[in-house]
């Protein structure tokens, strides 16, 4: 069975590697393939990165590759001969050896290729005097003989750029088109030489280079060489997943290609992102590094939403197959989720509207864990508290017993809509009697209604709509009645009851996170007459 991976990053230069860092703190299951050939190997040094100043290239990825593995990011050399889609969002990856990997997400960090042009002895000093950016290299060349190879419409600007670094700084033209007015002007003014002819060979003594010849012969001294190839996006053997490269243009000039992509590197396949050269051809390695870390910050939020997105359905699929399961079974599973479910205080509700009545026998319907049953034998009531759940009424029993009231609650288990408790009450309690499972509230508060006796009271306290924090909820089609509404469902007869309160009114309450969220309640308070 293939391994799968969370992310795989293709490619472990400073893009790749500071990918695999944020992925890695993140505590995602990573591996970089790379194929151990930085473009930058051939430089003295890494320049312009902040701390790292001057770092030989291995030696930086070196240390790069210590700290990734220190977050568990795994790490193997080898060349990828194949990528590609496997559908629901998943790749497999393919090694020279055949080892084949699946992800669920790609970060590819190949960047380029330089393609230098073709003259003779470029190719072995490259890195070393031939060279390609100032920032990367002006300090180190600085006041020595620079010669700049001209091959596009931005040799001017090149030669100009150079010559903050060096006041002895030779355009050769090349193959480049002639500068107009305005362009020699420039140069002249700046002390930038120029050189008719193209260039045939550089010239290389003891493994320096010496100067440049010309095809005419001529010979000029230089010991530096500036030449602009072509680079190339490394996207060879990534065509199954469907990237397609862009050209980049400057002056009508095509510098080289690369892979598009939005500003967090994603690409236009789904699952894919990009950085460093790969997607943008400029970058130096600091900035390569910085786009290798938001693309892994980008990744790890687009994994996050898929695994909410998940475990939203999976929810929703437990809570499907547990309404089709008897309500008494339900119930005990769901106390059985945790020690404790509600939080053992009375409702406020409750405490409120009963502060004022006289105590005599109350019911208190739904009774879940006791917290409304024990506060109301603390007040000097007589209750027969009621409940669906074996363990919801086990656990009310033993903190009535902690409270020092067992004797003055009745623990009874009824499923009130098949059976209910016997006798009239002073008081007849129904707080938030809801339900995900099938449940007659109605038929139970009528019920509840006619088990009031006469001067007693019945109090109905209900939610009237969804908390504050669940704005995606998993039954739009549910309906919280009203006060007036569950008033009307009472049926009751006429000149019987007085209302004593109809309303709504919002409570605070803490959010699954810990944060203060509110709930919008409703309360019913009924009075039956003598």
């Amino acid at each position: 069975m293939e391994t799968t991976y969370d992310v795989v990053v293709i490619g472990g230069g400073a893009a790749g590697l500071s990918g695999a860092l944020a992925l890695g703190r993140a505590r995602r299951k990573v591996l970089v393939i790379d194929s151990g050939a930085p473009r930058n190997a051939p430089a003295q040094g890494v320049h312009a990165f902040l701390t790292r100043e001057g770092v030989p290239p291995r030696e930086l990825l070196a240390i790069g590759r210590e700290e990734v593995t220190a977050y568990g990011v795994e790490i193997v050399t080898g060349t990828v001969t194949g990528a590609e889609r496997l559908g629901e969002g998943r790749f497999r990856v393919t090694r020279e050896d055949g080892t084949a990997v699946e992800a669920r997400r790609l970060l590819v960090t190949t960047g380029v290729v330089d393609e230098l042009p073709e003259v003779p002895g470029l190719a072995e000093l490259w890195g070393g005097d031939v060279l390609h950016c100032p920032y990367c290299h002006g300090w180190e060349v600085r006041d020595q003989p620079i010669g700049v190879l001209a091959t596009g419409p931005m040799a001017v600007h090149q030669a100009l750029l150079w010559r903050q670094w060096s006041d002895d700084v030779t355009l050769f033209l090349h193959t480049a088109p002639e500068p107009g007015e305005e362009a020699r002007e420039e140069l002249a003014a700046r002390g930038v030489a120029v050189v008719e002819g193209e260039v045939a060979e550089a010239v290389v003594d003891g493994g320096r280079l010496r100067g440049l010849r010309l095809a005419d012969g001529r010979e000029v001294p230089r010991r530096v060489l500036v030449a602009a190839g072509r680079m190339t996006a490394r996207t060879e053997h990534l065509a199954g997943l469907g990237l397609e490269t862009a050209e980049l243009e400057m002056g009508g000039h095509v510098l080289g290609t690369y892979l598009p992509a939005d500003p967090s590197g994603a690409t236009s396949v789904p699952g894919v992102w990009v950085a460093g050269n790969v997607s943008n051809l400029m970058d130096q390695v600091i900035s390569a590094a910085a786009a290798g870390v938001r693309a892994g910050a980008v990744i790890n939020a687009d994994l996050v939403a898929e695994e909410t997105r998940t475990a939203v359905a999976a929810r929703r699929a437990r809570t499907s197959a547990a309404d089709d399961r008897p309500a008494d079974e339900f119930w005990d599973d769901r106390y059985n989720e945790s020690e404790r479910i509600w939080s053992g205080e009375p409702n406020v509700a409750l405490v409120r509207e009963a502060a004022d009545l006289t105590p005599g026998t109350a019911l208190d319907l739904g009774c879940g864990e006791g917290g409304d049953a024990v506060w109301l034998a603390r007040q000097g009531w007589r209750v027969t508290a009621a409940d669906i759940s074996r363990v919801a009424l086990e656990r009310g029993a033993a903190q009535a017993a902690e409270a020092g009231v067992a004797d003055r609650v009745d623990w009874q288990r009824h499923d009130l809509a098949a059976s209910f408790p016997e006798g009239s009450y002073d008081l007849v309690s129904a707080c938030y009697l809801h339900s995900p499972v099938d449940m007659p509230r109605e038929k139970i508060l009528r019920a509840a209604a006619s088990a009031v006796a006469p001067g007693g009271v019945l109090l109905v306290v209900g939610h009237a709509g969804w908390p504050s924090w669940e704005h995606d909820h998993d039954h739009p089609d549910v309906h919280f009645p009203t006060p007036e509404e569950v008033l009307a469902s009472l049926e009751l007869g006429e000149g019987e009851w007085d209302v004593l309160r109809s309303e709504e009114f919002d409570r605070a309450q803490a959010t699954p996170d810990g944060r203060r969220g509110t709930r919008h309640d409703n309360v019913l308070k009924i009075r039956r007459r003598p």
